[in-house]
């Protein structure tokens, strides 16, 4: 394996541990672990079509909405497409899944558009988009 397949591994599994963290965040309602996830400068919109610029509104949002969600089950999200823009830069579909003891609910397909920032991977735009029923 050459050294350039052993980095884009690596990046592959590190990609797949911020969704991973994205989804133990949100399962856990837990806000800081959540923000952690976020370039600075981040973009995000939500499901419901509200624009987030920065870490200051995205944090803002989060902290007033992901504590008192109201799902009492697990959730769960699986990365289905991961595509490299740039070294440093990917671009990663998601199927997000709410789940509760009477089996899967809300559904939602985020985009992440991750950066590369001091060798960690981050989201930088990010577009919640719900499944309709």
């Amino acid at each position: 394996m050459t050294t350039e397949n052993t980095s884009r591994t690596a990046d592959i599994e590190a990609i797949h541990r911020v969704v991973a963290a994205v989804e133990a965040s949100q399962e856990a309602k837990d806000p800081d672990a959540f923000l952690s996830l976020f370039h600075p400068d981040a973009l995000w919109t939500t499901g419901g079509g509200k624009v987030l610029i920065g870490l200051d509104a995205i944090s803002e949002f989060t902290r007033n909405v992901l504590p008192g969600a109201t799902w009492d089950g697990r959730v769960s999200y699986t990365v289905t497409h991961l595509q490299f823009l740039r070294p440093d830069v990917a671009a990663v579909k998601v199927s997000q899944v709410y789940h509760s003891a009477d089996g899967p609910g809300d559904e939602g397909v985020p985009t992440y558009v991750m950066t590369k920032q001091n060798g960690r991977w981050l989201l930088t735009v990010c577009q919640n988009t719900q499944v309709p029923k």
